[in-house]
């Protein structure tokens, strides 16, 4: 293989990849990311200023567009908008989610719908609709959720409802990759442990949280949201041409003493 096959086999240039969740801190570092590879991305969320912010700090290669995965019809109207907009979709990358913590003995059916509906079924939602496009286009694409490190432990916290979403979605992740490899689709996850967002900002300044948290993590550190963009890249582009149904995990090494 020539030496600037290499470099190539990440370039995005010609893709069109839909970020869902991009307004967040890790859809829009990966959305980041597949700009500077080359690809044309669509941010779609549900708050109009954020998703509107981030894209016009990407340039004339971002559009912004509204979709929520609690709304299938939604959904499919933003990849409507994107393909009349850039084409058909390579890439979907699913930065989507929710938690809300609460004891097992204590949760609330409403919680645990919430969780799950916007974590798995979201995924699905997102998932199916960008896979009929892909099909019906005859075109080869990938799809990579986020997932977490909780997709595969469990937690001594009121994580019930988020752990069911996360390793639900895992096993989504090889089911998809299994029905869809005969198209060309690959499906898969990438599972970041605790990763520094506005999100979890007060777990991570409350040091009874933080210190035992970075004690178990051999790296002694959480993740960063360009710890993962990294991994988005490959998962997006030709160097994973053969990988599918796998759930990555970015987690300085906490599933390796577990």
């Amino acid at each position: 293989m020539p030496t600037h096959r290499y470099h190539d086999i990440f370039n995005l240039a010609g893709k069109t990849v839909l970020v869902a969740g991009g307004s967040g801190a890790i859809g829009a570092a990966m959305a980041h990311a597949a700009v500077a590879f080359g690809a044309r991305v669509a941010i779609t969320g549900v708050s109009h200023e954020r998703r509107e912010r981030v894209a016009a700090e990407l340039g004339p290669a971002a559009m912004a567009v509204y979709a929520n995965v609690l709304e299938p019809d939604s959904v499919d109207a933003a990849i409507a908008a994107v393909e009349e907009a850039h084409g058909p979709i390579g890439v979907l990358i699913n930065a989507t989610g929710t938690h809300i913590e609460q004891p097992a003995e204590a949760m609330t059916l409403d919680a645990w719908d919430t969780v799950l509906d916007v974590n798995l079924r979201g995924a699905f939602v997102l998932s199916q609709a960008v896979a009929r496009r892909m099909i019906a286009h005859r075109m080869p694409g990938s799809i990579i959720h986020v997932t977490s490190v909780r997709s595969g432990l469990g937690i001594r916290r009121g994580y019930a409802a988020y752990v069911a979403s996360k390793g639900g979605l895992a096993m989504l992740i090889k089911q998809l990759a299994t029905e869809w490899a005969v198209h060309g689709i690959r499906v898969n996850g990438i599972a970041p442990t605790f990763t520094r967002t506005p999100l979890v900002a007060d777990y991570l300044t409350d040091p009874s949280f933080y210190e035992p948290l970075v004690a178990r993590i051999p790296l002694g550190r959480v993740a960063e949201c360009d710890d993962l963009v990294g991994l988005a890249v490959f998962l997006a582009s030709d160097a994973s041409a053969m990988i599918t149904g796998q759930n990555i995990y970015v987690d300085g090494g906490v599933t390796a003493t577990q």
